[in-house]
This record gives C-alpha cells, structure tokens and sequence, in this order.
C-alpha cells in the first residue's frame, strides 16, 4: 500500500517545481491582465488602485473593449491591417519556406557536411544578440552605405523601383519587417523539421526509391504527410510568437529616434503591430487597462487560430491509436 502511494505522489514531486513556475509566470500574470482589463487603471489613478486593489471601490468596465472592438481606436484599423501582414508574411517564412528548406538540406542535399553548414548559417541569427542583429538590418537596408539596393541593382531591378529608405517607406517597410522576422523565425522551423526527417526509418525511402518513386515524389508522398505533427506545431508555435512579438520592430523602428510618438517611426512607416501598440499602450502612454484589454484580446485570437489549425491539420484524427496490429 505504501509503495503504491508513494509511487502516486513521486510523479507529482517531481513536477511540483514546474507547476509552481507555471502558476507564477503565466497564470498568475494571466489572471491579472483579465483582471486589468476591465479597469480603468493609469498613472492618474494608479496609486488610488493599488490601495483598492481587488476591491468594490475598483472602477470596472466594458468602455476599452468597446472602443477596440468599435474601432474608436484611431490607430486600431490600421494595427489589424499592419497585424494581419505581418503574420501571415511571416508566417508563409518560418513554417512553410523552412519545410522546403529542411526537405532541401535534409533530403535532396547528400552531402552531409554542406548540410550541417547550411543548417548552421541559419541558425547564426538565432544565437545572434537581437540588438546586433537589428543594427546589422539597419545597415544592410541604408541606401548610402548598406548592399540592399547595391544587390537589387546588381540583379536588374531598375532604381527607379528602389526607395530611398527601406524603413520609411511603405510597403517597403512593409517587406523589410517581413524579412528581419521570417530570416530568424525560419531557423527555429528548419531546426524541428530537419530532427523530423532525420528520425524518418531509411527503408521506407529505399523502400519507394527501389519500386521506382523520384526524389520529389519521395517528398511529397512519404517526407510530407510524416511531417503533420511537426508542421502542426511549428505553425502554432509561430502563430502564438508572432502574434506576441514586436522586439524587432522596435529596435528597428522604435529605438531611439527623437520622436514624441510612442512607438518612434513605427506609426508612419506602417509597421505598427498589435502587440507593439499594447506595449506603447502601457510603457509609454501608462493606460495599463486599455493595453491590458488588448493583450487579451490577442490572446483569445491566438487561441482561436490554434482551434482553426487543429481542424485544417486533422488534429483528432491524428490522435486515434494506429489500426495496425502487432
């Protein structure tokens, strides 16, 4: 009897650690920001709020989430707008560039040391501190001393076609944040896809080679429909990320430019993101409720996207145990 108690509780030791790091970083935070966002709070009000904090004296409301889902927002049409792009631009990089990109190095690349170079300069942005990699992308798009416009031109593209600042100018801006984000993203997928192939047993591919399959019908019909589960949680996984993540943004656009805009350049060269703009909302502007009703609102559209790629990628039907008996 003891020992099967014991072996009930032992599990739960062991987990207890992560269980209190989860109830403090992310319930705890999460219960707040629902809290918040249904206050008033800002840094008129902030000391009276602390001393009713969780109160009846505390002033509740439905007026941010009305004003965000009314559009009275001035900023907000064109924050969805700038969201929507930025997401699915990127998105299209870091989880479906990356599987060819992975079924390129990983598959059709036989060379094993060519494969693990490549799979090493993708990776070099991800260990790269954010802030040198941000400046390197400011130098590479400067227009006097930067290779952007120099590689453009050396390609054909006609200079007329060219801006005179990629970080001004939509949608010039447009594509730059794209790029900056899907170049370090894509790493992360190519990283789980590439394990994935990799863990595929060698004979089913010789199996299809031997009855006569090309290379590109091997990918398609074998390397592919393996890769569900990893394309499924690439694409969540990025979804969530970039629908939280503006850190590039910033220090591209945002950082230390003399502008009494919250958000520096990011407004006017339309690079201006959801979650940025909750960031502004509460650091800069301290409407800690109105950013607070943000944040939440983007969380319920990443939960709501995750339901959607449970359907598209036929989550409950990859979940049934296996009809094959052994």
């Amino acid at each position: 009897m003891r020992l099967r108690v014991g072996r009930g509780i032992l599990p739960w030791l062991f987990l207890t650690p992560l269980l209190v790091m989860i109830l403090i970083a992310w319930v705890g935070p999460l219960i707040l920001t629902v809290y918040l966002g249904f206050t008033d709070l800002s840094y008129r009000n902030f000391l009276a709020f602390i001393e009713n904090f969780f109160t009846s004296k505390v002033h509740y409301t439905i007026s941010n989430f009305q004003r965000i889902l009314g559009l009275k927002d001035p900023k907000i049409a064109e924050v969805i707008r700038t969201t929507v792009i930025y997401v699915s631009g990127t998105l299209a990089i870091n989880a479906f560039f990356s599987l060819l990109l992975s079924i390129a190095i990983a598959y059709f690349l036989r060379n094993e040391i060519a494969s693990m170079i490549l799979r090493v300069t993708w990776l070099l942005p991800r260990v790269t501190p954010g802030v040198i990699y941000a400046l390197m992308w400011v130098w590479f798009v400067d227009p006097r001393y930067g290779m952007m416009n120099t590689l453009l031109s050396a390609v054909g593209v006609p200079k007329s076609w060219l801006p005179q600042s990629w970080i001004l100018y939509t949608p010039y801006s447009r594509i730059l944040m794209i790029m900056i984000n899907g170049y370090v993203g894509a790493s992360f997928g190519m990283i789980i896809y590439t394990a994935a192939i990799k863990s595929i047993p060698p004979d089913l591919i010789n199996a299809a080679l031997v009855d006569g399959a090309s290379d590109f019908q091997v990918a398609r019909r074998i390397i592919v429909p393996l890769l569900k589960w990893p394309m499924l949680f690439v694409t969540a996984w990025q979804t969530l990320s970039l629908l939280a993540s503006y850190e590039y943004i910033l220090m591209v656009w945002g950082g230390g430019r003399a502008t009494s805009d919250a958000y520096g350049v990011a407004s006017e060269s339309g690079v201006l993101v959801w979650s940025l703009y909750s960031y502004g909302k509460a650091f800069a502007e301290k409407l800690y409720g109105y950013a607070s009703a943000l944040s939440m609102i983007l969380v319920v559209i990443g939960l709501a996207l995750i339901i959607l790629y449970f359907k598209v990628f036929g989550f409950r039907r990859m979940m049934e145990p296996s009809k094959v008996e052994v």
